[in-house]
């Protein structure tokens, strides 16, 4: 049976420069960062003080966005003390890529729309919580809503309740490469006929005090404390490690005849997904690329196209010494010549890294991409480091015919995962 096509036809996101899809877009080609000091929490204590932070989040402020999909009038979202905040970006987002996309889930055959929305690390905050509250009240006083507000699949269940989808429920969780895996497997499961819609991205709220300490253990995390909005700087040689943010990106995917029948705006179409293992260390990418080089042809593969169609890659880009030379030297291995004529940019360098969340935030990122012909720019690249010397978009976006575009997200386990998309 031939592989039934997969568009985009709605978007969503929560991040640290913004909640509506346009405003984080044209602050991104604006070159804006939105790394600030942290003031969620105390980090006095702590060498890295700043990350992408989404301040000012509210659940509530989307029950309006949600009313009308309700069926009765017991439907409605959880209250937040209910809910681990990855979760409630995980449903902000879905809600908002739901109404992008004009679906009306009560006219759809419930059994064929389903739901993958990962997470890396799930409700960090709540266990820090209870652990303080089990250690200093008691355990009688520990919540019993504590599982279900912790556990990684509670974005993915919750989404599915409220609207009512009785198809495919999962919840992928790859470290970095999450958001990536969620859209690739959602996208599979739509194009071997297991589903006609998807709602599929990643969530993550991991910028909390333990979320944070174990990075700054690990001696990950930028220190540039004076000047947050420039520690994040992929492929620059002044880079010092990473930048922890926090915050969701979920599309909406669906069957292309379902879309067009229901008159749909479609995005782009999801043409290619790879994914597959380093096999070298749990933190560390492989020194050479490979896993990552095997992920970016298997989607190529996938699409059934030549390296050289590529046009735009929006980067894993981290800002990490290691990393960046590592996925520079996979573009040179998969695109041979053609890895100096395509445009990359890593938006990280504006978002920061929000790890499981990263791959749908950046997929929604590339689908925009595709759809306008702009590439956004990789700011604070300064000075190149001599051995990255590709066309990373430095400080400015580009006008660019973009036929089709990868987004790469690479994660600890060596997990790797690629996406090509084509406009439509």
């Amino acid at each position: 049976m031939a592989k039934r096509r997969v568009v985009i036809t709605g978007l969503g996101l929560v991040t640290s420069l913004g909640e509506q899809v346009d405003q984080v877009w044209d602050a991104l080609l604006a070159g804006q960062s939105g790394i600030v000091t942290i003031r969620r929490w105390d980090t006095s204590t702590y060498p890295t003080k700043f990350g992408g932070e989404c301040f000012g989040f509210d659940l509530t402020k989307y029950k309006e966005a949600y009313a009308r999909h309700k069926r009765t009038d017991e439907d409605e979202i959880p209250r937040a003390g209910r809910l681990d905040r990855f979760a409630q970006f995980g449903i902000a987002a879905s809600i908002s890529a739901v109404n992008d996309s004009g679906l009306d889930f009560k006219a759809e055959d419930s059994t064929r729309c389903g739901v993958i929305i990962g997470t890396g690390i799930g409700g960090i905050e709540t266990i820090e919580e209870q652990n303080k509250i089990l250690n200093g009240r008691g355990v009688s006083r520990v919540s019993p809503f504590t599982v279900p507000r912790l556990m990684a699949n509670a974005a993915s269940g919750n989404v599915s309740i409220l609207f009512r989808m009785n198809g495919p429920n999962t919840c992928v969780s790859t470290a970095c490469a999450t958001g990536s895996n969620a859209i690739g497997d959602a996208a599979r499961l739509i194009q071997h006929d297991l589903a006609d819609v998807m709602v599929a991205g990643g969530a993550e709220a991991a910028l909390s005090a333990l979320g944070m300490a174990t990075f700054v253990a690990a001696r990950a995390l930028s220190t540039r404390n004076e000047e947050p909005t420039k520690a994040s700087r992929p492929w620059d040689k002044d880079r010092d490690g990473f930048v922890q943010s926090e915050g969701a990106g979920v599309v909406i995917l669906e069957e292309y005849e379902h879309a067009v029948k229901r008159g749909a705006k479609i995005y782009c179409e999801v043409v290619g997904y790879g994914m597959s293992g380093d096999g070298y260390h749990i933190t560390a990418p492989d020194e050479q690329g490979r896993g990552a080089a095997q992920a970016m042809r298997l989607a190529l593969k996938d699409a059934g196209v030549t390296p050289d169609v590529v046009d735009y890659i929006n980067a894993h880009g981290t800002s990490t010494e290691l990393g960046d030379l590592a996925e520079t030297k996979a573009l040179k291995t998969v695109l041979g010549d053609h890895a100096y004529k395509v445009a990359i940019s890593s938006t990280k360098s504006q978002l920061g890294h929000s790890l499981g969340a990263s791959g749908g935030v950046e997929a929604v990122i590339a689908s925009l991409a595709v759809q306008r012909n702009l590439v956004p720019p990789t700011i604070n690249l300064d000075n190149p480091s001599p051995d990255c010397d590709l066309d990373y978009t430095p400080h400015t976006p580009k006008d660019r015919k973009i036929e089709y575009a990868m987004s790469n997200s690479f994660g600890f386990g060596g997990h790797n995962a690629t996406l090509l998309l084509k406009k439509m």
